[in-house]
This record gives structure tokens, sequence and C-alpha cells, in this order.
């Protein structure tokens, strides 16, 4: 393992941590989308899907500004969360619990995302790549504006469904 001894190995061991989760991410999502019953759940999930293809594209982007090499690295952390999905995916559960169950283990995927990035921001900011750090920024937002969403889902009517058995 190579030593960190800079603030631009350790953003660059951040970007590679963060390409790691979201291509962990892109498996994970269609076994989300296939388990969700609820039709906005699953739209959300197909949207982040969709969005979360455009995220690793960017960090790809990010490695060629910046003459980084891609990594091979995995992001054990979000391989930890993944599989507490599959958990909650195999669980035998009603499908309003299930739901509840799948914005719970979607949204610790995104906080996991939402640290990662806001990390990588303030040291892209701080290294003065501030062409990386807009691009980084666009993801926070997308992963924020996702956590939200997946919040008022819950709030708003999952949660009550799995309260009452879906009536």
């Amino acid at each position: 393992m190579t030593k960190l001894k800079s603030l631009e190995d350790l953003f660059e061991h951040e970007l590679k941590d963060l390409y790691s989760a979201e291509k962990q991410a892109i498996e994970a999502y269609p076994k989300m989308i296939r388990k969700a019953s609820d039709p906005q759940l699953k739209k959300a999930f197909e949207q982040h899907f969709a969005e979360t293809k455009a995220q690793k594209e960017r960090i790809e982007k990010i490695f060629e500004i910046a003459g980084m090499p891609q990594s091979r690295k995995k992001c054990e952390a979000m391989a930890g969360l993944i599989a507490e999905s599959e958990d909650m995916i195999d669980e035998n559960a009603t499908p309003e619990v299930k739901d509840a169950g799948l914005i719970a283990s979607a949204q610790r995927m995104e906080h996991y995302e939402i640290s990662g990035y806001g990390t990588a921001v303030h040291y892209a900011e701080r290294l003065g790549k501030k062409d990386i750090a807009r691009l980084l920024e666009q993801t926070l937002q997308e992963e924020q504006k996702t956590d939200t969403l997946l919040n008022d889902l819950a709030k708003n009517s999952i949660n009550q469904k799995a309260m009452t058995g879906g009536k």
C-alpha cells in the first residue's frame, strides 16, 4: 500500500473510493428497482440509477482532467452498505415494509456518498482544482437531492403504508 504523503494523495485516494462506490451502486440499484413495489419509489430508484451512471462517467472525466489513473480499489464501506440492502431485499416482508426498508438502505448509501463527495469537493477547492470541484459539487447536489426525495417519499407515504399494511 502506498503511503499518503499529501492532501493531493488523499484527494486521489478519496476519488478512487468514490469511483468504486459508484460502480458498486450501479450493480445494486437494478435489484432494488425490481423489489420496490411503490411506483413512486421505483421511479425514484430508476432516476437515480441513471444519474449514478452519469456520476461514474463524471469521475472518469475527473481522473482524465487530473491525469490520475482509474483504480481497481474496492470501497469496502459501500460493499457493506450494499450487503445490508441485499439482506433487506431478501427479507420476508410485506411489500410496504420492504419499500420502507429499501428506502432506509438507499439512504445509507446516499449518506456515505454525500460525505465522500463533500470531502472531495473541499479537497479539490483547497488544491486549487476549481474545474474538478465544480464537477464534484454537481454530483454532491444530485446525491443530496436523491436523499431528500427518498426522505420525502418515506415520510409522506411509504412509512405510513408500512404502518398500516398498505391500507
